[in-house]
């Protein structure tokens, strides 16, 4: 698991649609995207939209207890990292939702300037801060996307699908 490298645009983000053939993402990736600039009660309305999202990519119902473990687990970690923009980021103005096959990536847009990193040393009696490390456990890999000369940043995470 890494903690928070660079990756330059284009790396590892998803490419706009005039990306062309270059882009490294997989073909079969499906996304959901949800505008969260206005929304109101941002974390659960969030939740719900990963939740739907699960629904209808039938990781939801889950058939085991391992399949509902990784369901939660995306849940989890749309919460942390939406909740995290919303009180370092001046607020996520967008939440994208990917998968294929193999592998679930959730990606958060903010206009925040900080870099998210896990709290070291990481104290699980001290209340708050545990976020980025929940994040960091939970994951494959996570890491930060900026776009040069454009504020804000991306933050992603990919978790493993269920098998």
């Amino acid at each position: 698991m890494s903690t928070t490298r660079q990756h330059p645009p284009g790396d590892l983000g998803r490419e706009p649609d005039a990306a062309g053939a270059a882009s490294p993402v997989p073909a079969e990736r499906q996304w959901r995207t949800l505008s969260l600039g206005q929304a109101g009660g941002i974390v659960p309305t969030a939740r719900d939209f990963a939740r739907q999202a699960l629904h209808d990519w039938g990781w939801l119902p889950a058939s085991s207890a391992d399949r509902r473990a990784a369901a939660e687990d995306v849940l989890l970690v749309v919460s942390e990292l939406v909740t995290n923009a919303c009180l370092h980021a001046e607020g996520p103005e967008e939440l994208r939702i990917g998968h294929t096959s193999k592998v679930l990536r959730v990606e958060v847009v903010d206009r925040g300037a900080g870099q998210p990193a896990p709290r070291t040393p990481h104290r699980a009696g001290r209340p708050g801060g545990h976020g980025m490390f929940i994040v960091q456990r939970l994951c494959l890999d996570w890491g930060v996307v900026r776009t040069p000369d454009a504020p804000g940043k991306t933050v992603w995470a990919e978790l493993a699908a269920p098998a």
